[in-house]
């Protein structure tokens, strides 16, 4: 019995011993209420994060694999420091003009007892509406460059939340699909999932995961092992093994959670940019965001004149001259019939020949006339570029886009997220920049927060939209327009070639390449325009679908960039509002889902004051005459909340100035 009780009780010492040589720190959100705890083990550093005293992700494992050796195993904490941050910056395009940062940081040292003995610095910024985390490889002795083979975090999620997200075979990919629901244990293993992912715990607690500051590395997707989500990244081209080269010092990109117990302190939040380096353009007067035209969305419809459409002079001036008229700011050249614009001896316009030469417009096309009636009418030019013709030789192309007078470019079929591509990517904004050229990419991976460094950055794809419209068999719904604005939205700037005119009963749509048709109503389209985060929003119908329609003076009005955004409604799977601050004027936009609704939006995120409101709300026949509207004005102030009747797939829109 004796030997019995000092066996238990020296088992018990060593138990209490070890729970105290295994090294624990943690660190609060300012208000106290996201925990992260960071804790020293055996196999790899564990971490767990808390949202109001309960835990979202338990155990989860820190370690990066290298093809000199894991990293992970054997890990002692040193110089572990934390600290307090306060930072204000502006962007420039954003769905705010102004941000203050708060958080609160540590920084500790990972150092191997063992065999090579690196040294990786683990640096966590803790804010009130999430966590960002990253590796650092500072410089070392005996440790010059590194290979990735792949990022070994996890996320070890709590019970069975609700998951919204996008699957995919495959890491080439356009990043569009259609946004899948499901309880996070019905996830398969080894499923590649995008970011970012949403993660719905109940109606008082949220969590996105996706990343920010993507920049000389691979983009990060989530795979399922062993009931754990794990970044994998994608490998850089013609292999799988190798994920990421480098020298040091270097780091990665920062893991972010965004987290809250409504939806709309994710949709406020502003971690993203935070967590991005700042300006680095020097000159930044010539970068202007706006609203563009998009032919190629309506099929290139011109009137029944003497002018064919095409690539010519004639076609692109009926444009340019509506976009004038209409508070357009750029008008797009693109090309005809499935070719560019410029020369080249490729089969349409997802390649390019040894011929491609976007230097040399086709004879049909001058490019210096069209650049020169434009900004006689105050209009800029966007063109549309594979992104194979115009790289590796920038400079060239750049410089002759600047000789005509072109203001930006879409950049299209990018549809990879390896290293080399985001190192691509950064190389064609910044050379860009040096030209005066903003940049659309399409075909491209989710953002993370870029804008803030280069804001000649006006927007992203990475969004199966209403292109779709244009060949299948049936239409968007608003369902898919609610994920898109409630998960890929988290991530920032979304195009969507909005602008659609033609909505029809769901029984009505049918596949149309020219003219396409449109699932919601004409109020729903006029809400995405403030809905969506984007500095490049597409004008995408054609001139006769617009002009003296109803709900076209919402579009000529409505602005692209914000100084303040305001998540009114946050409903999940069902509804939302969004107003957001240009100037002294306000907008506001909710999107409904599929069911006919009622809600109410207060107004008092209005400063002190008299307010003119002008109204567009789905009417009683909306149904079977979805392009239909009311336009009214109303006199409001910040005490008004305002009762709205939403269509089903319908929505609303207003505008809001002082009086």
């Amino acid at each position: 019995m004796i030997n019995t009780r000092i066996a238990f009780f020296t088992l018990l010492f060593l138990s209490s011993f070890l729970c105290v040589a295994q090294k624990q720190l943690t660190v609060k959100s300012p208000d106290g209420k996201i925990k992260f705890t960071l804790t020293e083990a055996k196999n790899a550093p564990q971490f767990t994060v808390s949202f109001q005293g309960e835990n979202l992700l338990e155990k989860s494992t820190l370690a990066i694999d290298f093809q000199s050796g894991h990293f992970g195993e054997s890990l002692k904490f040193k110089n572990d420091v934390t600290s307090k941050g306060v930072e204000e910056y502006d962007l420039i395009v954003g769905k705010n003009s102004h941000v203050k940062s708060t958080y609160n940081e540590l920084k500790v040292r990972f150092r191997e007892t063992m065999g090579l003995k690196r040294e990786i610095e683990f640096q966590v910024r803790v804010f009130n509406d999430g966590i960002g985390f990253r590796y650092i490889f500072p410089e070392q002795k005996g440790w010059e460059s590194f290979t990735i083979l792949d990022e070994e975090t996890a996320f070890n999620i709590k019970g069975n939340p609700t998951v919204y997200c996008l699957f995919w075979g495959d890491y080439n990919n356009s990043h569009e699909a259609l946004y899948n629901t499901l309880p996070f244990k019905e996830i398969k293993e080894d499923t590649l999932m995008d970011v970012p992912s949403l993660f719905r715990f109940s109606d008082k607690a949220y969590l996105s995961i996706t990343e920010s500051n993507l920049r000389d590395y691979a983009g990060m997707y989530l795979t399922k092992k062993q009931g754990i989500l794990r970044t994998t990244l994608s490998p850089l081209q013609g292999q799988q093994e190798i994920k990421v080269k480098g020298k040091l010092p270097h780091h990665t990109p920062w893991r972010t959670l965004l987290i809250g117990s409504r939806m709309k302190t994710l949709m406020e939040s502003n971690i993203i940019t935070s967590l991005n380096d700042s300006l680095k353009i020097q000159d930044t007067s010539w970068i202007k965001p706006g609203k563009t035209t998009f032919h190629w969305w309506n099929g290139d419809i011109v009137p029944d004149t003497t002018f064919a459409p095409g690539v010519n002079f004639d076609f692109n001036k009926y444009y340019i001259d509506f976009a004038a008229k209409n508070k357009i700011d750029y008008h797009s050249v693109i090309g005809y019939g499935g070719f560019a614009w410029y020369t080249s001896d490729a089969e349409g316009y997802g390649v390019v020949g040894p011929q491609t030469d976007v230097t040399k417009p086709v004879p049909s096309l001058d490019m210096q006339k069209v650049c020169d009636y434009a900004h006689s009418k105050g209009v800029g030019i966007h063109v549309w570029v594979n992104w194979k013709a115009i790289y590796p030789d920038l400079e060239r192309a750049f410089s002759k886009f600047e000789e005509w007078g072109i203001n930006g470019m879409m950049v299209d079929f990018l549809n990879r997220d390896d290293q080399e591509m985001v190192q691509i990517q950064e190389e064609i904004l910044k050379k860009a920049a040096e030209h005066k050229l903003f940049i659309q990419f399409h075909g491209s991976y989710k953002p993370t927060g870029l804008h803030r460094t280069y804001p000649n950055l006006f927007t992203r794809e990475g969004t199966h939209n209403y292109e779709q419209n244009k060949w299948s068999p049936a239409p968007l719904t608003a369902e898919h327009d609610l994920d898109i604005a409630y998960v890929r939205v988290l991530a920032g700037m979304a195009d969507y070639h909005l602008g659609g005119f033609r909505a029809v009963p769901l029984m009505d749509f049918k596949i149309q390449y020219t003219r396409p048709l449109m699932g919601g109503t004409r109020c729903h389209m006029l809400a995405m325009y403030v809905v969506l985060e984007s500095y490049l929003n597409m004008v995408a119908d054609y001139p006769s679908a617009y002009e003296g329609r109803p709900g076209f003076d919402f579009l000529q009005a409505v602005p692209t960039v914000w100084d303040e955004t305001v998540v009114v409604n946050d409903n999940l799977d069902k509804y939302l509002t969004i107003a957001r601050r240009n100037g002294e004027n306000w907008y506001i936009g909710s999107i409904n889902n599929s069911e006919e609704r009622e809600i109410s939006i207060p107004l008092d995120f209005l400063p002190q004051g008299n307010y003119e409101a002008t109204v567009y709300s789905d009417t009683a026949s909306a149904k079977t005459n979805p392009n239909q509207l009311t336009r009214e004005v109303k006199d409001v102030n910040n005490g008004t909340t305002l009762k709205v009747k939403m269509a089903g797939g319908g929505g609303h829109a207003i505008i809001v100035k002082k009086s």
